[in-house]
This record gives C-alpha cells, sequence and structure tokens, in this order.
C-alpha cells in the first residue's frame, strides 16, 4: 500500500503497460536486433503453429490465428521482453485430451469449443494476475516441471510414430495403450511415409544442432520447420501419395511459460513480474479467441531462438505478428497444397523434432547426484504421467511437492549452538565439531517462521535437548540444564499459536527452575511478543542483542550456584577488574532493548568467564 501510495504517474502507466519500460529508452541498434529476432523467429512460427493446431485436432490455419493477435497483445500487455507466445505441443495435447472426452474432433463444434476454451483460460489468468497469486507457481518445483516435461514429450513422440507407420493406433495420454496399438498394428506397416517422415527428422535434427552449435549456422535452427514442409509439399506436388488420417496430441502447462521468461529476464538484466506476466497472458488469451485462437502461452524453443538472436524488446514480438499476418493474407491459398491430409509425416516430423528438446534426462542424472528427494520428485512425476496419463501425473507431481513444503514447514530445522574457539562466535555444533558448549546452558536456533504447524515439533526438541544434555566442554558439571536461550535472528513470524505455546513452555521450565532467554529477535517478532506478554513473563532483562551476551549473563548464574571459582579473562586488550555483577549491569542493563540502540552501543570488550574445576 505504502508503495503504491509512493508511486507517480508514469510508474502507475507502467504498471498498466509493462511496455512503457522499454519503449521510453528505445534505440535504432534494438530495432535491428529486434527486427532479426522477429523474422527468424516468425519464419520458425509458421510451420510450426501449423503443426501444433493439427496436434489439437483443429485446421492447421487455426494455429496461424494462435500466433497473430496473441503476440501484438503480449508485446503490450506482457512483462518479458523475449517470450515468444503462441501455439505450443504441451497445450495442444491438453487441448486435445480435454475436448476429446467432450466432443468428436470432426465434429464444428469441437473448433468452437478450442476457442472457447482459450477465452476461459484467459479470464482465470487475468484474475489470477490481478488478485496477486502469482505466488502460487512457486509450489510446483522444477524437478516435478521436468519429469512432467519429459514424459510428455515422450508420449507426444510415441503418438506421432503412427504418421511414420502409416497405419492409426490408439489416441491415448498414457503410454501403455499407445505401445500396446503400435505392436498390434505392426502387421500394416507401410516403407513409404516411414522413409519420408525419418528423412524430414534426420534434416530438422541436423539443421536444430547445427544452429545451436555454430553461431554462424543459427538461421539453420529456425527454417528446419519451414523447410520440412516445403520439401514435404513438393512431394505432394510431385508424386501425390495417397491420403492418411491425421490425428495430433500435445500440451503444456503455464509454470513452463513463466519459468521461460524469469530465466531469459535474469539473463538480460530486467526483472519479471509473475503477476504482470499472469495478467498479459490471460489477456492475449481472452483477445485471441476473439480471432479464432485456441489457448496460447510462452513457447521454450522460440524464446530460446528469440534470445540467441538478440532480441531486445517486446517489438520482435510485433515483427513475429507480422509475419504471421502476412502468411494469413498471402499464403493461405497454398495451404491446401501443404501435406496435412496426405502426407502428415512432415507435419509429424516438425513435432517429434520440437519435443526432443523436452526430454531433460541429465535433469534426472543430475538430482540422483545432487538430492535424492527432488530425484523421487521427478522420478515420480515421470512414472505417473506415462502410466496414468497427464491429468494424474500433473496432480500426483504437485500433491508431493506440496506434502515436501509442508514436511519441511512442520519440521524445521533446529541446532544446538556452541562457540567457535578463541571468538564471540555461536555455530551449529554438529557442522562445527570444534564448537563447545557450556553445561547447564543450552543454545537453540529455530532457522523458520514459529507457528501452528511446527510450534509441536519445536517444543518437543526443545525437550529433548533438556533431557539429552549435549557433551559440554566447558563450566562447572552441573548436571541438568538451568538455562535455555533461544537465538531468533532466522525466526521471521511467530503466530498467535506460537506465543501460547511459549507461554506453556514458560510455564513447564519455571516449574523446573529453568530461565528462558531470547536473543537477537527482529523488531516484528519482539514487538508481537512484548504485546503477548511474553517479554515481561520471562523478565526484561533476559532479551539480549547477541547469544554471547545471553550466555555471558548465564553462566554468572551457574557460577553462583555453584562451589567452583570464577576466573576472569578479559577477550580484548586490556586488563579489566569489574565484578560478576557489575560486568553483567554493563551487559543488561546499559541496554534496556536491544533493538533500540545502534549495535556500536554494545560495549566491544565482554568478559568472558572461564570455570576451573576443583
Amino acid at each position: 500500500m505504502e508503495r503504491a501510495r509512493a508511486m507517480g504517474p508514469w510508474e502507475w502507466a507502467e504498471a498498466a503497460l509493462p511496455c512503457l519500460a522499454w519503449m521510453r529508452s528505445y534505440r535504432w541498434k534494438d530495432f535491428q536486433a529486434d527486427l532479426a529476432a522477429g523474422i527468424t523467429v516468425g519464419v520458425m512460427l509458421v510451420p510450426q503453429a501449423m503443426s501444433y493446431a493439427k496436434l489439437a485436432g483443429l485446421h492447421p490455419i487455426y494455429g496461424l490465428y494462435t500466433g497473430f493477435v496473441p503476440l501484438f497483445v503480449y508485446a503490450i500487455f506482457g512483462s518479458s521482453r523475449q517470450l515468444a507466445v503462441g501455439p505450443v505441443a504441451l497445450v495442444s495435447l491438453l487441448v486435445s485430451n480435454v475436448l476429446g472426452g467432450i466432443v468428436n474432433s470432426s465434429s464444428e463444434f469441437y473448433t468452437e469449443l478450442a476457442i472457447l476454451l482459450a477465452f476461459m483460460v484467459g479470464i482465470l489468468e487475468c484474475l489470477m494476475g490481478l488478485l496477486r497469486l502469482g505466488w502460487l507457481i512457486r509450489f510446483i518445483s522444477h524437478s516435478v516441471i521436468s519429469g512432467f516435461t519429459t514424459a510428455s514429450a515422450i508420449v507426444i513422440g510415441l503418438s506421432q510414430i503412427k504418421y511414420f507407420l502409416g497405419y492409426s493406433v490408439t489416441r491415448s495420454s498414457k503410454i501403455i495403450p499407445l505401445v500396446e496399438s503400435i505392436i498390434a498394428g505392426i502387421d500394416q506397416f507401410s516403407w513409404h511415409p516411414f522413409v519420408m517422415g525419418s528423412a524430414f527428422l534426420v534434416i530438422l535434427l541436423i539443421m536444430k544442432k547445427l544452429g545451436k552449435t555454430n553461431k554462424n549456422l543459427r538461421f539453420l535452427r529456425a527454417s528446419g520447420p519451414l523447410t520440412a514442409v516445403v520439401l514435404g509439399t513438393l512431394f505432394v506436388k510431385i508424386f501425390r501419395p495417397p491420403a492418411i488420417s491425421v490425428i495430433f496430441l500435445q500440451y503444456k502447462v503455464f509454470c513452463e511459460s513463466v519459468g521461460i521468461a524469469k530465466a531469459l529476464a535474469a539473463k538480460n538484466g530486467y526483472e519479471l513480474d509473475s503477476n504482470k506476466e499472469l495478467f498479459g497472458l490471460g489477456l492475449s488469451n481472452i483477445c485471441g479467441s476473439f480471432f479464432s485462437a485456441y489457448p496460447a502461452t510462452g513457447s521454450f524453443s522460440r524464446s530460446a531462438v528469440n534470445h540467441e538472436s538478440g532480441a531486445k524488446t517486446g517489438l520482435s514480438g510485433i515483427i513475429m505478428g507480422i509475419i504471421i499476418c502476412s502468411a494469413l493474407l498471402f499464403m493461405t491459398p497454398l495451404f491446401t497444397d501443404i501435406p496435412q491430409a496426405r502426407l502428415p509425416c512432415a507435419l509429424a516430423a516438425i513435432v517429434i523434432s520440437a519435443v526432443t528438446g523436452l526430454v531433460d534426462y541429465e535433469e534426472a542424472i543430475f538430482l540422483w547426484g545432487i538430492d535424492k528427494k527432488d530425484f523421487f520428485l521427478w522420478a515420480m512425476t515421470f512414472v505417473t504421467t506415462l502410466t496414468f496419463g497427464i491429468e494424474i501425473g500433473v496432480l500426483v507431481g504437485v500433491g508431493f511437492s506440496l506434502a515436501f513444503v509442508i514436511h519441511e514447514s512442520a519440521n524445521p530445522h533446529i541446532a544446538v549452538l556452541g562457540r567457535l574457539p578463541g571468538t564471540t562466535v555461536y555455530r551449529n555444533t554438529l557442522q562445527y565439531p570444534e564448537a563447545y558448549t557450556y553445561s547447564g546452558i543450552v543454545v537453540v536456533r529455530v532457522d523458520a517462521p514459529i507457528y501452528f504447524a511446527n510450534i509441536s515439533y519445536i517444543k518437543d526438541r526443545l525437550r529433548e535437548y533438556e533431557l539429552k544434555l549435549p557433551n559440554s566442554n566447558r563450566g562447572p558439571d552441573v548436571g541438568r540444564v538451568y538455562f535455555v536461550i533461544l537465538e531468533m535472528s532466522p525466526v521471521t513470524y511467530i503466530d498467535s499459536s506460537a506465543v501460547q505455546a511459549l507461554k506453556d513452555l514458560h510455564q513447564e521450565y519455571k516449574a523446573r527452575d529453568i530461565q528462558i532467554a531470547i536473543a537477537n529477535p527482529n523488531r516484528q517478532v519482539h514487538l508481537l511478543l512484548s504485546r503477548a506478554g511474553i517479554i515481561d513473563m520471562i523478565g526484561a532483562g533476559w532479551c539480549f542483542v547477541r547469544v554471547h551476551d545471553a550466555v555471558q549473563v548465564c553462566l554468572q548464574h551457574v557460577q553462583s550456584s555453584s562451589s567452583n571459582a570464577i576466573k576472569l579473562s578479559p577477550q580484548a586488550s586490556g586488563n579489566l577488574t569489574e565484578s560478576p555483577k557489575a560486568q553483567q549491569r554493563s551487559v543488561v542493563d546499559s541496554c534496556p532493548y536491544p533493538l533500540h540502540i545502534p549495535r556500536r552501543c554494545i560495549i566491544p570488550v565482554t568478559l568472558d568467564f572461564e570455570f576451573e574445576r576443583k
């Protein structure tokens, strides 16, 4: 709210029209880069759009419609400057799966539903953007997306194999029915489409590889799909092969669009707002639906080519839209000659070539060596998507991701801290075995916000530390815990349930003659504890700036309750002769509330109390 009040007219204009952010500093040099990138990706988009439309069960012309208006709208309202919006493989499969269970793809009503679906998707995306729900995407981990995308790419590839084999295959998003159908019809295998499809696929993969590895041949990566379509058209014109039915399957998820947009924003040095991205994509789909487009989103492959081609701003997307518009105006009569009905292997080769880059087996190898939990998420999503279909795969992947998030939140990391020799620094004793603790004192750090879901776990761990005394190697052997110091610097938030639990814990400790001390809470946490009466309950003198200050005061109390003598050894230069009580006053009384004074007000010299056993 405060940020909104501080915004001026230009900031409000940029919030409504993100394109103004790059328009005000636009240069001629940027136009040259955008023009080259826009033409490169536009040439790549024309054949891809037609192929993806067929995968969605639509006429190829609807792929061009989807790659036309959404590009212009996103260039104005989208926050990414390199994201290439339009039809993509994965969304096309999802459209086919959703609508295939409602109406036959040969029905005219099928096309109307696909256009309506774009409108509905756009409305939902706009609402999520306006309600600032972009943060929900964070709950879908990269390992889940990778496993889901890899499995989907395999299913998509298998669904296109039928156009290479020359016979019909069961329409399914599950691998088992696809494989069974392919094997069952093997006696109908035809060499002609197999040879042609394989030739197109080899050409596409070679051009794609050369375009990736050689900067001077980068144009080959974009022109590969167009080459396949041109060659296929010429083949149909010359040889007139027999007709084969065409059904294409593919799909896409929105979070991938945001993922690639954020990656491109980081590479190009600007920030990307997930909420603006949601709104921009939603508005693109809404406007596109009025021009016969089916759902569009950001494309991995085209966005990567756009970035590699040097795109600087959203103007490159407008140039892509102009190329699509030109194709619609001047090339429509040629679409009847494109091998969409008589030679589908050309379009199938484009699809298979596009999804080969989505098979992310390297991610699985990486996760296996780094984090077994993330590998489990990847494998679970991959297997369930292949076996039970994309809907179940998504639900399982997201469900396990949320389960891990909830588990980590409800079972936060808690560390027992010890003092590093020769310093006043306290660190995790498991991470730093040389760190030593003091008998009768337990220093505990909670590395998470404290709230209703994890307070029971925290209390259980504190009781465990009380019963299982750490191996103390300093101070007298007092036999039990007298002080529990809570290091609260990582605690950014604490709720009412946690406050009540801390009150109960204090009463339990008080009954066993144990004192709680708090070290370094932030202002918000300290104010909440004060309002709840926790500070008054434990005593204002038991709230410290540093863990070391709390430990020193606790050591004095431990010493006073033992028969051991105290040896004062100044930590810094100079000899100090203050008594323990005087030193305690210098630490506590001179700092009524540590957060209200600058850290430099803390006395730079602290007395370390070391005990010598008799």
